[in-house]
Order: C-alpha cells, then sequence, then structure tokens
C-alpha cells in the first residue's frame, strides 16, 4: 500500500471491506466497430467533483476530462500551453496574465478567461472549493478576467505559477451549485474541455468517458476510455491475463513480474517519478514549537540518523526487496527521472554503507554497547530500541523491515516492527508523532516544489492537532530560507540550483532517509493496444505519468462485435472487481487535514 492511498483514511475517506472478495458487475458491452479502452485500477473514484476529489485514480480521471492553464511538455515536461496559449508576468513577479485560447467545451460553449476567474475565486472564497487543490490558490491575492486575458495578482513571487495543479471548470455549469461540500456532480454528460467528458459513473465499479469532438487540439483516436475498479491487485491483474482489460499501472515488482512472461502483454518498466524513503522522528514539535509524541530522544542526534543512514544496503534493498526494480537513492525526494531538479551526493557529502563508519560514529558519540549488544543513550539511561511502523496487509513493507532489523542490529540498535491501519498511520506520523521511524515516500510533479513544501515549519501541524501536511516534522532556518529563495526566482537554471541545496540539507540533517527510486511498473495488451505515446514521450510512464498525453494519443482494435474482449478474455463486456463493503467520508475531519494530501498527482 502507498502511502497518499493510506492517508485518504486519515482525510474522512475509509474504506471499510466486508465480504468474500470479488463480485462480478456487468457495464453496457462496447458497441460494433468502436474503439474502446479499458484501464483496470485497485483505487476507486472518491468524487466526480475536482473541487473534493482526492484519490489519485479521480485526479487522473480528471485530468483527461478538463483543461488547465498549462500541462507538462509531452518531450521536456515543462510546463506548456493548454487552455493558457501564452502568458506574461510583469518585473516583479507579482502579477501574471493567462491568454486563454478560444477553445470550446463539449456542450459546444466558448472557452473564457472567466471560467477560469470563477474557478479560482470559487477556491478562494469556498472552504469546501478547498478540499483537494486549496494549497495551490493560497499565494493568490486576487484573479480577475477581461476578455479572453486572465489575470492574476499573487502576495508574493511564485516561480511554480505555470505548474498549477487546478483544473479549470466551465462557469456556466456549476455557478449554480450552493453546496460544493455535498456536490457530487453525478450529471452527465460532464461538461468539459479535455479529451474525454464522462458519460456514466456507477460506484465502486467504473467510470466511463467518451471521447470530446470539440476538444482543441483534435477528438481522440479512440471513441470511449473506461475505467474499471478492482478491490485488489491480483483480480486487477487476472482482468488483464483474461483480457477483460487492456491496460493496468502502478505495479508492485510480485505484480509485475506475474505479467512479465505473457506473450500477449507488453510489460512496461521504466524509471518513476516515486521516492520512498524512511521518515525519522528527531523531535516532532506543532506549529508553536511545542514537542508532540513520543518520539526516541536519540533521534533527536544528528550523528544518531547519520549511523542509521550508513547501516544500510540500499543496493541490497533494491535487489531483495524491490526485486531490482529499483534505483538506489543516493540522493534525496526527487527521483533521478527529473533531471533538472535531481540531486545526487558526491564526494565527502555521499552516505554510502558503511557498518563500520556507523559503529564508530555511534561510538564516537557516546552511545555505548551493553553486554547485549544494544546500546543505550550517553547517560545510559535508555536503550536504542526503535519502533518501525508500517502499514497493515503490506508484504513489501514487512520485508523491507526484515532487513532494516537486520541491518540496525549490526550497529547496535533494535528495531521493532510496529502494523497500523491506514487511519493510525497518518495520524501517528503525520500529526501525533507517535513513532521514531516509518516507512514514507512521494510521487513528485514535474515541478517538485509542492514535495519540498512537506518539508516547512508551516506544515507541521497546529497546536490543537488539525492542518499539517508534514512528510517530517521537520523545522530548519537554512532550509525555509532556500525554499523562500527558489520561490522568487524564476531563472529555471538558477532555481534548480537552489532546490538541489534544499535536498542536500534534507539529506545531511537526515530527517528523512531517501532509500531508492521505485520503477514504474505497468503493463498493457499488445492485442488490443496498437499504440501509446508515454510522458515523456522518451522512455517515459503511461497510466501513471502526469499528464493525459498516453490516453490522448492511446488507439486500439476496433471490437469486432458487442461486447468481448479478444486474446482469449471473457465475452461478457466489462467484468468489474467490486469491494463487498462500503465507503464512509467524513468531511469535516478531510477539511481539518487536506494539507496532508497535497496537490493532484502526488496523492497515493
Amino acid at each position: 500500500m502507498s502511502k497518499w492511498f493510506a492517508r485518504l483514511a486519515a482525510l474522512g475517506v475509509a474504506l471499510l471491506v466486508a465480504g468474500q472478495g470479488a463480485t462480478a458487475a456487468l457495464a453496457q458491452d462496447p458497441a460494433a466497430g468502436k474503439k474502446t479502452v479499458r484501464v483496470g485500477a485497485t483505487q476507486a473514484m472518491d468524487s466526480m467533483n475536482p473541487f473534493l476529489a482526492v484519490r489519485l485514480v479521480s485526479t487522473s480521471i480528471h485530468r483527461w476530462m478538463y483543461g488547465y492553464l498549462t500541462v507538462p511538455d509531452s518531450k521536456t515536461l515543462q510546463p506548456s500551453p493548454d487552455l493558457a496559449e501564452s502568458w506574461t508576468t510583469s518585473e516583479d513577479g507579482l502579477t501574471w496574465t493567462f491568454k486563454i485560447r478560444a477553445a470550446k467545451w463539449s456542450d459546444g460553449k466558448p472557452v473564457t478567461a472567466d471560467d477560469a476567474a470563477w474557478t479560482f475565486n470559487k477556491m478562494m472564497t469556498d472552504e469546501a472549493a478547498k478540499t483537494a487543490n486549496g494549497p495551490a490558490v493560497e499565494n493568490f491575492e486576487s484573479v480577475t478576467a477581461s476578455g479572453q486575458d486572465l489575470t492574476i495578482k499573487l502576495k508574493a513571487p511564485q516561480a511554480s505559477m505555470l505548474d498549477n495543479p487546478v483544473p479549470i471548470m466551465p462557469k456556466h455549469a456549476w455557478e449554480s451549485v450552493t453546496d460544493m461540500a455535498n456536490y457530487d456532480a453525478e450529471k452527465y454528460p460532464t461538461v468539459s474541455s479535455g479529451p474525454y467528458f464522462a458519460v456514466e459513473h456507477k460506484k465502486d465499479q467504473y467510470v466511463k468517458l467518451q471521447a470530446n469532438p470539440n476538444y482543441w487540439r483534435g477528438k481522440p483516436k479512440i471513441d470511449e476510455l473506461q475505467v474499471i475498479f478492482y478491490d485488489n491487485p491480483q483480480a486487477a491483474i487476472a482482468g488483464l491475463k483474461n483480457g477483460d482489460i487492456d491496460l493496468i499501472g502502478r505495479l508492485s515488482p510480485p505484480e509485475f513480474q506475474a505479467i512479465q512472461n505473457d506473450p500477449n502483454i507488453e510489460a512496461w518498466n521504466t524509471q518513476g517519478r516515486r521516492a520512498a524513503y524512511l521518515q525519522i522522528n528527531h523531535g516532532a514539535t506543532t506549529t508553536d514549537d511545542k514537542p508532540v509524541g513520543d518520539g526516541h530522544p536519540a533521534l533527536k542526534d544528528v550523528k544518531v540518523r547519520q549511523a542509521l543512514h550508513h547501516a544500510i544496503d540500499k543496493q541490497k534493498l533494491v535487489d531483495e526487496v524491490q526485486n531490482g526494480l529499483a534505483k538506489p537513492a543516493d540522493g534525496s525526494i526527487v527521483p533521478p527521472m527529473y533531471t533538472d531538479f535531481f540531486w545526487e551526493a558526491s564526494g565527502d557529502t555521499k552516505v554510502g554503507y558503511d557498518p563500520a563508519k556507523a559503529n564508530q560514529i555511534l561510538d564516537d558519540a557516546g552511545y555505548k554497547k551493553g553486554a547485549d549488544g544494544v546500546r543505550t543513550m550517553p547517560d545510559g539511561d535508555r536503550k536504542l530500541e526503535f519502533r518501525f511502523s508500517i502499514h497493515t496487509d503490506t508484504p513489501i513493507e514487512d520485508k523491507l523491515a526484515e532487513y532494516l532489523t537486520g541491518f540496525f542490529k549490526e550497529i547496535g540498535i533494535t528495531l521493532t516492527t510496529k502494523k497500523l491501519d491506514s487511519s493510525k498511520f497518518s495520524e501517528e506520523t503525520g500529526v501525533t508523532g507517535l513513532f521514531d521511524i516509518a516507512i514514507s515516500g512521494w510521487s513528485v510533479n514535474p515541478d517538485p516544489e509542492e514535495v519540498f513544501a512537506t518539508h516547512l515549519c508551516s506544515r507541521r501541524p497546529a497546536p490543537g492537532g488539525e492542518g499539517g501536511g508534514t512528510e517530517s516534522f521537520f523545522c530548519d532556518e537554512t532550509f525555509e530560507k532556500l525554499y523562500q529563495e527558489q520561490l522568487k526566482e524564476l531563472d529555471r537554471p538558477k532555481r534548480a540550483e537552489i532546490l538541489k541545496q534544499m535536498q542536500e540539507r534534507l539529506y545531511t540533517q537526515a530527517p528523512i532517509i531517501a532509500i531508492y527510486y521505485p520503477n514504474d511498473l505497468e503493463g498493457y495488451r499488445k492485442d488490443r493496444i496498437t499504440s501509446i505515446t508515454p510522458i515523456p514521450e522518451d522512455k517515459g510512464l503511461l497510466y501513471g505519468g502526469s499528464g493525459y498525453w498516453p490516453f490522448y494519443t492511446v488507439d486500439v482494435k476496433a471490437t469486432a462485435t458487442g461486447g468481448g474482449a479478444t486474446g482469449g478474455g471473457s465475452n461478457t463486456g466489462l467484468i468489474v472487481g467490486i469491494v463487498g463493503g462500503v465507503v464512509v467520508v467524513g468531511l469535516g475531519a478531510f477539511l481539518l487535514t487536506r494539507r496532508r494530501k497535497s496537490t493532484a498527482d502526488e496523492r497515493e
């Protein structure tokens, strides 16, 4: 289980599984001659309302439905025109003017700057509308429209302005919504400006999208895009093998290896956009600097954290925990696929696997080993016995815990695994501070500003426990200063150098320890999909990517007869894995902790 999916429970979206596993349900069969792509997902939509939706699958689908001011370029991942065809910025960086292109909504009405202004102003004035992407407008002073010109005035310069994650909504279809918090947007067909618009959604079963003939780039090559929700990865893998679905992404190494040798499946293995790391409780505090939680006091010592780092054989973790399908992390929180922003340690800064050095660091710092081989605090008061918090029912995390336990034993530290359900895990590692070391990670967007923001002082929880969004409880004056510098730096190479300095600061202070960068693992049926372009186009990602490009460019064989799958699959149409349970949404807690889930594509 990945951390952002787990955190949805802490945000008030709890998935309660009862019953005996997956059951089958049928959606309407594809019509003869129609080009249909069926994508499998192991999450279900939490909301069709883009102002409320936070699950990764939801925000991915919304990216296929709605336009944005800009989108990642399919080759470089740098910001490129979408609904905004051009833009200018004032000399002080506080005023941005976007020229909205002459595009149409799927209902034929024109897209205007007023649509964009309404979207942003709605988020700035309606608390519920901030649920999904509230942080994206926090620095906005005002948003106005004049003709096709959209003007955004900022409170302070913001270098990431061209990576705004907010989908632009049609004012004429949404301005009548008076209770955004309870609006599910189940009105079809949707009014959309992206490649597709939704025509049907059955909760926990599927979403059906149709190609938008009014899309400004031109109608997609396929007629229909269906996303089918499965209650577990094994059922989804079976669906791919049987031909009930055409593509699935975000696989674990064992799941990927289960499809790797299937002659009908293209096993897609490339660099990913995720960093996996250990979160260290180095002294958790709230925004008023009051201690919180029960973290082990030894972890406040940077020398202990650095010793832990030297004790970890990252190559072994890659080889034996990730089955070789990852890259050891000799850097920090930005994965190597983002070449502009990726930083890797070298020379004396680089922390290599060296148990002898780790032991020497601890010896020199006064953490002596007892007769049982376990070290104690310099005052002899407490043993170095740490808890390692992981999620329940996650075999890879169990395996990781076994290896870390062995690594740390070599340097006189005891590690005990602590398994937590999704809700408890999120609460203890991000609010209450009731942990020592925890598994963590982030899927990084082409502009990595938001993942850096999760390590700011302001992202710690408030005294009452609300708010937050911290990945580390880090609060460091040097890091804060660098963050403010990069916000103001509009020169991309210069800004990249500042972001690399921030990564180096995280690396040396070790509030987190990056362990590896998992590969992007996906699969699709070669007998169905005839072409698909990843993002970025050179060895990029498909479903796991940060834009709509793969699903705009995808093409498939037309359905020969009504229903049915090719390649030996079932002919029952859409076979859907349904969770035998109930979804409970607690919006109050959701709003209080929305900062924990960040922008669209990072939620996992």
